[in-house]
């Protein structure tokens, strides 16, 4: 396995190129792995109430012991300027491009779990060169894609402390690292924790931040959603949906509530290919976002459609593997201790695109006030949790329409 090439005279935070190439023995035990996986018995109901079914997963792991390539996705990685720099003791790894257009806006985006920087690379072309993307010059943006701590190429920390609020203030040191004075910034997921946590926080240079998975729950809503009371009765008929949504989805995180709790148990990630596969797939979510695309493209061969295939899921649920964070990457949720979709009092300028398959549709009064900067609110005809990496062309289209107000205000 390589990791950042080492170059003599570099300092600790110097900027060092990274290449990453999987040794043939790793593959090779991977392989060994899936085709001895100790497999329990056939599932006793005829849907999916009880987890991922025996035939989905044994079928997958035929796919991906015999016919999935892995050297595919890794050209892909080593095709883009990767690299990586240590902040606060650990080494980051980064995509960075550039775009040709001198007036591109610097924009930092962020993954989340369970995901790495393979959702966004989609993105890099149509937002560094939009005109060779049906775009207009004026629309570039330079794109900085960083691995969080204790996931894909990134170290892992080996002490506490590493939440949304150190990534958020390790993003805007990157930033300043790579030279960008102004900047925005990007999030779903816990992606989208880390750049509500930037924008509390409101580093010299952060012009304004997007999510797509915006905290917009009022106080009063939260209440009611932590005592199990109904619904506050003043919520309008949008709202009420959200506030149900919620009560869906907080009865279906069983496995965030473990990570939260006990993620140096999971100890079977880093030891089962299938383990961390059925792990990663499976949010007991009951055939709804996140994960019915991830599911769905389990038997999809073909991205003609925009949308997820086998290859691109294997490809992450590999990188995890290789990489060896399974357990680490859990961990992140242990770390964190606030709210998850109650508001968080951000004042900066604020972009919120609200998918139809996340787990809740903010409604844009609960939005405005929760952001009060709100510079742009839409709710996309398609797409889910995993947006960028589902439908990477409306995800474009919504990041140069959430920023071109801030360009407009911007000194060229």
């Amino acid at each position: 396995m390589s990791v950042a090439i080492p170059v003599a005279g570099f300092a600790q935070d110097d900027i060092r190129p990274f290449h990453y190439r999987a040794s043939d023995t790793a593959l090779a035990d991977l392989r060994r792995r899936i085709l001895a996986t100790k497999w329990a018995e056939k599932e006793t109901v005829a849907d999916h109430s009880q987890g991922l079914p025996l035939a989905t997963m044994q079928e997958l792991a035929r796919y991906w012991a015999t016919d999935y390539d892995w050297r595919k996705v890794e050209a892909k990685l080593n095709a883009l300027p990767q690299f990586v720099t240590n902040i606060d003791g650990l080494d980051i790894h980064f995509i960075h491009v550039r775009s040709r257009e001198k007036n591109a806006l610097p924009l930092i985006i962020n993954h989340g779990w369970p995901g790495s920087v393979l959702e966004q690379i989609k993105l890099i072309g149509p937002l560094t060169d939009p005109v060779a993307y049906g775009g207009k010059a004026e629309d570039a943006f330079d794109v900085v894609i960083p691995s969080m701590p204790g996931y894909g190429f990134s170290e892992k920390p080996t002490s506490t402390g590493w939440g949304p609020e150190h990534m958020a203030r390790a993003w805007a040191e990157l930033m300043k690292r790579l030279g960008y004075t102004r900047y925005v910034a990007q999030g779903g997921d816990w992606g989208a924790f880390v750049v509500d946590q930037m924008g509390l926080q409101a580093p010299a240079g952060l012009l304004a931040i997007h999510t797509n998975m915006p905290a917009t729950v009022p106080a009063d809503v939260q209440k009611a959603l932590d005592t199990g009371q109904p619904a506050p009765s003043s919520l309008s008929p949008e709202e009420k949906r959200a506030y149900d949504q919620l009560v869906y989805t907080f009865k279906h995180v069983d496995y965030a509530r473990l990570m939260a709790s006990r993620p140096q148990t999971l100890y079977g990630l880093d030891d089962s290919p299938i383990g961390l596969a059925a792990f990663l797939l499976d949010h007991n979510d009951n055939g709804a976002q996140p994960a019915a695309a991830v599911f769905a493209a389990l038997s999809r061969t073909s991205s003609a459609t925009g949308q997820l295939t086998r290859d691109e899921i294997l490809d992450n649920i590999t990188l995890y593997w290789l990489t060896n964070t399974g357990v680490s990457a859990s961990r992140l949720y242990w770390e964190y201790k606030g709210g998850f979709f109650n508001a968080k009092g951000v004042k900066i300028p604020v972009a919120v695109t609200v998918f139809p398959g996340e787990q809740y549709q903010a409604p844009r009064t609960w939005t405005e006030r929760a952001y009060p900067n709100l510079l742009y609110y839409h709710q996309a005809e398609k797409g889910g949790h995993f947006a960028a990496w589902e439908q990477p062309t409306i995800f474009v289209d919504e990041l140069r329409a959430a920023f071109r107000p801030i360009r407009q205000a911007r000194p060229q």
